[in-house]
């Protein structure tokens, strides 16, 4: 029997990557997102040349019918959950300097991507636990934060919280599942060439070009996916509650 993963914003940019490394793989793959199917139709060609099962469920995470209806849609088409990537993430509309962040900002960026997470995680894994184990174990979360749960920017402060959280929820779900088989972990991207980057593009040419980051390229939404494998695979068992940077070594302090 295939494992089955779910993955959050998983039609494009780092999710899709993910989405599609874990179908080579040999997962079959609920894929979710904001958009119309048929506005993703070359991805999710893609998938099927893997030859593998997949199911497009349009749903906003930070919902709470949609949630439910993101398990249970996975669970009848495919009987079982092993994989959660929570991928999904937005950030401010508007970027303001900490002292003029609206509260509706704040609610939308942590309703998104921490919120989501917390409670997608809760029924996701609610899920696992009716399961037997599958391999050497009952499940795997996978969270993708970023750099910016420890680096600070002050105009987009919202932001950084939000992934802050999403550490604390790895730690938390970690501690709680460790003894039932559940494996919890993060993954934290630094500068990855997506949608949400593309608007900043000349300002991290420039970082890149100045070696603010040790290894002087631009991340690819295929460094997080090869990342992700490794979570999603069985031969990573004696850790959880972790992360790693991909990050281009961005975190490593320098003199």
């Amino acid at each position: 029997m295939k494992k089955v993963a779910i993955v959050t914003g998983g039609s494009r940019g780092i999710g899709f990557a993910i989405s599609a490394r874990l179908a080579r793989d040999g997962f079959n793959i609920a894929v979710v997102g904001m958009r119309e199917e048929a506005a993703c139709g070359e991805n999710l060609e893609q998938l099927s040349k893997a030859g593998v099962e997949w199911i497009y469920i349009r749903a906003d995470v930070s919902n709470t019918n949609d949630r439910k209806r993101i398990v249970e849609e996975t669970v009848t088409r495919f009987g079982r959950i092993a994989v959660l990537v929570n991928n999904a993430g937005v950030a401010p509309k508007i970027r303001a300097d900490l002292l003029d962040m609206s509260e509706e900002s704040f609610d939308y960026v942590l309703d998104t991507n921490t919120k989501s997470n917390m409670f997608l995680t809760q029924l996701a894994v609610k899920q696992m636990l009716s399961q037997p184990l599958q391999g050497k174990k009952r499940g795997t979360v996978i969270n993708i934060s970023s750099c910016s749960a420890e680096v600070s920017s002050v105009n987009r402060g919202e932001y950084c919280v939000s992934k802050a959280g999403i550490s604390m929820l790895t730690k938390l779900y970690a501690d709680r599942l460790a003894g039932d088989g559940i494996f919890v972990h993060e993954i934290r991207p630094g500068v990855i060439r997506t949608d949400m980057t593309s608007a900043v593009t000349e300002k991290y040419d420039r970082l890149i070009e100045a070696g603010t980051f040790p290894i002087r390229r631009w991340g690819e939404g295929e460094d997080v996916a090869d990342a992700a494998a490794v979570f999603a695979g069985d031969n990573f068992l004696y850790t959880t509650g972790n992360y790693v940077d991909v990050d281009g070594g961005f975190h490593i302090r320098r003199l």
